[in-house]
């Protein structure tokens, strides 16, 4: 009986994982707790290197043994020792939690430089609207008066060319060359480029 209870309390190795995955995979609370007992330590340890961070690396190791708990079923021994397995998902997880952290911080500086962003200003932009369509009207005033017939009512009066032609009872070829001819000259007179 002394032997029993003895190699009941005797500790887990790492040689001995397989099986305890197997167990837990199964639901087996106490192959668990062994299997936590030989694996916290390394995931630890794994998630320290990679984030830095006593509290963030403790965080990691939690969310980890909670996984390995919930996919215990999904280990394969073909594809790699328990050992290897758990630290993958330290790694990756740890990895998980530096990106998560250098986005959050990247929307933070975002966040605080619009809240930065100077206010609408109502006057300037008024100011130069006014300037916009002060300019405008001087170039109108540089094409012909057929030009500048033909651009008014398409722009501020919405017709189409087939309706300016109708209404100035021109050929509808005549007023689309009109039409290009003023915007290339307005282009050329406001020096937007091409």
């Amino acid at each position: 009986m002394n032997h029993v209870v003895t190699a009941a309390k005797r500790p887990e190795s790492a040689a001995n994982l397989p099986e305890l995955m197997q167990r837990v995979a199964h639901g087996d609370e106490d192959a668990f707790s062994s299997l936590y007992d030989i694996v916290a330590a390394p995931v630890l340890r794994a998630a320290h290197t990679v984030l830095r961070d006593p509290a963030q690396s403790q965080e990691v190791t939690q969310e980890v043994l909670v996984e390995l708990w919930h996919t215990a079923p999904r280990y394969r021994t073909d594809r790699g020792t328990v050992m290897n397995w758990v630290l993958t998902l330290a790694h990756r997880r740890a990895v998980d939690r530096v990106r998560s952290t250098a986005a959050c911080s990247a929307r933070e500086k975002r966040t605080a430089q619009l809240a930065h962003t100077p206010a609408f200003d109502a006057v300037s932009e008024e100011v130069e609207t006014r300037m916009e369509h002060e300019q405008l009207r001087r170039c109108l005033l540089t094409l012909t008066e057929a030009q500048r017939q033909c651009l008014v009512l398409a722009y501020y009066q919405g017709m189409t060319s087939r309706q300016i032609a109708e209404r100035l009872s021109l050929p509808l070829g005549t007023v689309k060359t009109r039409l290009r001819d003023g915007l290339i000259r307005l282009r050329d007179t406001l020096q937007v480029p091409a």
